[in-house]
C-alpha cells in the first residue's frame, strides 16, 4: 500500500521550526518525525511545491531540506514518483537479546539485563503453586488435553472481565501458552497472506513477528508525540483505516508498550467507531492492564466499545513470567475457528499452570496490591536516579506499565545500547519497537528490576554517556509539553 502525506498534515506535524536557516530546521524536523515513526517509513512526502505553499517557505528551502534528508538516509527519491520516508539501513539491524536464542544465557556475572520488562514473582505465587499441587490429583484420571482451557480457569477469567464492566461467558475464553501464542493464533486464524494488519508504532517488539505469522502485510500507525499526553493520533488512525482498510488492527490501549500511554474512554469509543466504519477487527493487547498504579478506576475494556474486538491477556505481567499462560477473549462466533487454529499449533496449555493461575485469580486484589506497591516504588527509584544522573534525558512518568520510554538528547540509541554491553548493561533501543527501524533516539528502560540494580544501571549508563555524545550529532529537540517530566 502506498501511503501519501497531505501537505496540511505535514505542516501540522512539523509545527514551528527553527528558520535560521530554514532548510536545516525543516530537515531536522522531518528527520525527527520520520525517526520517531510519526511519519511512517514508505510514506510519500508532499511535493516540494506543495510544501512551499503549506509552510510559507521558498522552493529552494524545501529542495535542500529534502536533499539533506535523502543524504542522511531518512528519505529516498524515486524518479517520476516522489520522495519517500525511510530510515538508515543500519537502524533496521537493531536487535533485542530476548528475541534470539542464547540471549542473556552467556552474559557475564554482574550484568544487568534491561531488555526484558519483567521481574521476579509476586509474593503469593509460591502459595498458589502449593494449593494447585494439592488440587492436581483429582485431574489425573483425565487426558490432560484441554484445547480451550481448564473450565475452572475459563470461568474465573470470564468473571474478571465481568467485574471490569464487560459481561463475558466462560465459552468466550481460550487459554493459551502466553500472550504471544494468543497473538499468533489470532493472526493465523483471522488473516490471510496479503491481508493488511494495522499496528501501532512504536510497539511491543515480539508482537511484530507474531502478527506476521498469518502472512499479513503490516501497516504502521504512528502514535502521537511520545512526550505529549494524548498518545494516539486519532485523526491519523482514521485516515489510515480509510486508506488501508486493514483486516485486523493491533493496539495496546492500557499502558501502551513501550510508551506507557493509557487510552481514555472517549478515545476508545471514537477508535471503535472508526474500526466499525472500516470493517476492521481490533486485536486488543491487555497484557499490561493489571499494572495500573492509578488510584482512580481504569477505563472500561476496549471491547466494551467494540463488541467484535478480540482481547488478549497474560499472567506474566499480573503475577510472574514463569506462569506461562495467556488467554483470548473473543466473540462466541469466532471461538470455534480460533480453537481449530490453536490445535494446529499445540493441543493445550499446561494443566498444572492453569490450576496455579486459577488459585492466583481467586486470591483477588491482595496479590495485585503487593505487586502495585512494588512497581510504584521501583518506578519512583528509577525516575529519581534518571533525574540525578542523566538530567538532560527526557521521558514521561507513566501511570502504569513496566518501563520508561526515554529520549536521548542526541545520538543513536542503537549505538548507545551496543556500547553499554561492554559495561554490563543490556538495553533495548528504539528500533527494536519499530516495524521499519525508526525511533533511534529512544530507549526503553524497565523498572521491573530491584531498586539496587536500577540505580546501578543508571550510574553505569551515566558514566558511559559522555563517550557516546558525539556519535550522531545533536538533534533538534522540541519544547516540553505542559506537565512533562524532564529526566
Amino acid at each position: 500500500m502506498q501511503r501519501a502525506l497531505a501537505p496540511a498534515r505535514l505542516a501540522a506535524l512539523v509545527g514551528p521550526f527553527d528558520r535560521s536557516p530554514a532548510w536545516l530546521g525543516l530537515q531536522r524536523a522531518l528527520q525527527e518525525l520520520i525517526g520517531d515513526g510519526r511519519i511512517p517509513v514508505g510514506t510519500r512526502l508532499p511535493s516540494e511545491r506543495a510544501v512551499t505553499s503549506a509552510l510559507g517557505v521558498s522552493r529552494s528551502t524545501v529542495s535542500r531540506a529534502y536533499a539533506e534528508l535523502i543524504d542522511a538516509g531518512f528519505a529516498t527519491a524515486r524518479q517520476g514518483s516522489g520522495t519517500y520516508a525511510a530510515v538508515p539501513v543500519e537502524r533496521r539491524r537493531a536487535h533485542d537479546h530476548v528475541l534470539h536464542a542464547g540471549g542473556m544465557d552467556a552474559a557475564p556475572e554482574g550484568s544487568i539485563d534491561l531488555n526484558c520488562a519483567s521481574g521476579s514473582a509476586t509474593p503469593g505465587v509460591a502459595a498458589a503453586y502449593d494449593r494447585a499441587l494439592a488440587a492436581l490429583p483429582s485431574y489425573l484420571c483425565g487426558s490432560g488435553y484441554l484445547p480451550s482451557g481448564l473450565p475452572e480457569l475459563q470461568a474465573v477469567i470470564a468473571d474478571w472481565y465481568a467485574q471490569r464492566g464487560l459481561p463475558t461467558t466462560p465459552g468466550q475464553i481460550i487459554v493459551t501458552s502466553g500472550a504471544l501464542s494468543a497473538i499468533a493464533i489470532v493472526a493465523r486464524a483471522l488473516s490471510r497472506p496479503g491481508d493488511r494488519v494495522m499496528i501501532e508504532t512504536p510497539v511491543y517488539a515480539n508482537a511484530i513477528e507474531a502478527l506476521r505469522l498469518g502472512g499479513g502485510q503490516l501497516v504502521p500507525s504512528p502514535l502521537a508525540d511520545p512526550l505529549g499526553e494524548s498518545g494516539w493520533d486519532l485523526d491519523e488512525i482514521e485516515t489510515t483505516l480509510r486508506q488501508a482498510s486493514p483486516r485486523l488492527a493491533y493496539l495496546i490501549p492500557d499502558f501502551q508498550n513501550p510508551t506507557g500511554f493509557l487510552m481514555d474512554d472517549a478515545m476508545r469509543a471514537r477508535y471503535a467507531h472508526a474500526l466499525r466504519a472500516a470493517g476492521t477487527t481490533a486485536v486488543v493487547d491487555e497484557t499490561l492492564q493489571p499494572t495500573s498504579l492509578l488510584d482512580a478506576p481504569m477505563p472500561a475494556p476496549f471491547a466494551a466499545h467494540a463488541r467484535d474486538a478480540i482481547s488478549i491477556g497474560s499472567a506474566s505481567k499480573m503475577y510472574w513470567g514463569g506462569v506461562r499462560l495467556g488467554w483470548i477473549r473473543a466473540p462466541l462466533d469466532l471461538v470455534a475457528n480460533l480453537v481449530a487454529t490453536r490445535v494446529q499449533l499445540d493441543l493445550g496449555s499446561s494443566l498444572f499452570d492453569q490450576l496455579v493461575l486459577s488459585e492466583l485469580f481467586k486470591a483477588g486484589d491482595s496479590v495485585h496490591a503487593i505487586r502495585r506497591e512494588r512497581l510504584r516504588a521501583r518506578r519512583d527509584v528509577l525516575v529519581a536516579a534518571m533525574r540525578e544522573h542523566l538530567p538532560d534525558w527526557r521521558f514521561r512518568i507513566p501511570h502504569g506499565g513496566l518501563a520508561l520510554w526515554v529520549q536521548l538528547p542526541h545520538g543513536s540509541a542503537t549505538a548507545m545500547a551496543a556500547s553499554m554491553e561492554r559495561h554490563g548493561v543490556f538495553l533495548a533501543p528504539g528500533p527494536v519497537f519499530s516495524v521499519e527501524g525508526g525511533f533511534d533516539g529512544w530507549l526503553r528502560i524497565p523498572y521491573s528490576r530491584n531498586e539496587e540494580e536500577l540505580v546501578e544501571a543508571v550510574r553505569r549508563i551515566a558514566a558511559a554517556w559522555p563517550a557516546n555524545r558525539g556519535d550522531a550529532g545533536r538533534r533538534a529537540v522540541r519544547p516540553s509539553a505542559p506537565g512533562l517530566m524532564i529526566a
